[in-house]
């Protein structure tokens, strides 16, 4: 049973009904918000109680026998989504909402959020590639696919999934080839974490770009692409919001990348010294892997074809689309050598705070 689905009660029933289901609540999952859903006999939410509304009118003379519905709050927050929509959580937050209810059009709750747990809701569809041999990790990518190598007590995709869910992503697919049944295995269906999770399997190289044409359809006008091996404190609301406001078609996080060279550097024109720079610094903005992609050009890419997802963009750069760089400057991590891997251990720290 989902932890919202915990919290329902009928409005026949009584304030003891209550504490008991709330007691319930609190054995089974310590950390979620004690918020009742008060119900009638078509599932309908007709309001909200919690363990704080209860204490309060049995102080003022309410007794344990008295109905739910006598007591409950009808003027409750919640949202209703047509398909996928942004909703800025901070608002909700700043009004003290703890959980926040996702009513059908008959008003009744297909989802609720634990507003401690989750940062954004975006429109986003994310797909994430997890096909590599990750053979520079050899030997330990010989019987083990590097999206599940552990980073800490999670495997390195694992990481990256929880952060996509805590900023309201919950359609999810996964390109899979090496080993992608042990992938497949232990993530499962995405039940578990409360998303939905398919899979697109290679049978042979296709690059980036070439997998996301085995993704027959998508849920989003606006898909995050992003590598399994990353790990990274992005965040995805801010690169979306920029997304958005720079009316781009592509977005592309970028990772600065400083060279300092030890010596005086001379500005030339025509071999005649312009100028002199005594050890300089420059900056260049390397490519993170984590893409936004407007879904229209993903149609375009040819059906189960090679295609790197460099090219692609240079395709869409000749052809006039907006495509815009998104520097981020905390931290990100690409995992691809051993060292890499070490260092991400070292990181779990920084991982987890954010």
């Amino acid at each position: 049973m989902k932890n919202f689905e915990l919290s329902y009660i009928s409005k026949d029933s009584t304030l003891e009904d209550a504490l008991n289901v709330l007691n319930q609540i609190s054995d089974a999952f310590p950390t979620y918000p004690l918020t009742l859903f008060i119900i009638n006999e078509n599932g309908k939410l007709l309001g909200t109680l919690t363990d704080g509304d209860i204490r309060r009118r049995l102080t003022n003379g309410t007794r344990l026998d008295d109905s739910v519905s006598s007591c409950m709050n009808i003027d409750f927050t919640y949202i209703k989504k047509n398909g996928l929509e942004y909703f800025d959580v901070n608002k909700f937050k700043e009004k003290g909402i703890q959980i926040l209810p996702v009513l059908d059009k008959d008003d009744r709750i297909v989802k609720a959020y634990n507003l401690s747990e989750i940062k954004s809701i975006l429109p986003l569809e994310a797909v994430i590639m997890a096909g590599g041999e990750g053979t520079r990790l050899r030997p330990l990518t010989y019987t083990t696919p590097k999206p599940l190598l552990k980073v800490g007590n999670k495997p390195i995709m694992e990481r990256n999934m929880d952060r996509l869910v805590a900023y309201g992503i919950e359609h999810l697919s996964v390109s899979i080839r090496y080993l992608g049944d042990q992938i497949v295995s232990y993530f499962g269906n995405g039940e578990n974490k409360g998303i939905s999770i398919r899979y697109v399997r290679e049978d042979k190289p296709l690059g980036t770009a070439g997998s996301l044409s085995l993704i027959e359809s998508f849920k989003s006008k606006t898909i995050l692409l992003t590598n399994s091996d990353v790990l990274t404190t992005l965040n995805y609301e801010e690169f979306y919001n920029d997304f958005i406001k720079r009316d781009a078609d592509i977005s592309i996080v970028s990772i600065p990348y400083r060279v300092k060279v030890p010596y005086g550097v001379f500005d030339l024109v025509d071999d005649k010294i312009s100028g002199l720079k005594e050890k300089p610094e420059y900056t260049y903005y390397s490519n993170a892997g984590i893409y936004l992609i407007k879904q229209e050009l993903i149609e375009q890419i040819p059906k189960n074809q090679h295609l790197d997802i460099t090219d692609f963009i240079e395709h869409q750069i000749a052809k006039g689309k907006n495509v815009v760089s998104f520097p981020f400057w905390g931290y990100w991590l690409d995992i691809g050598k051993p060292e890499d891997f070490e260092n991400a251990q070292k990181a779990i720290q920084i991982l987890d705070s954010y």
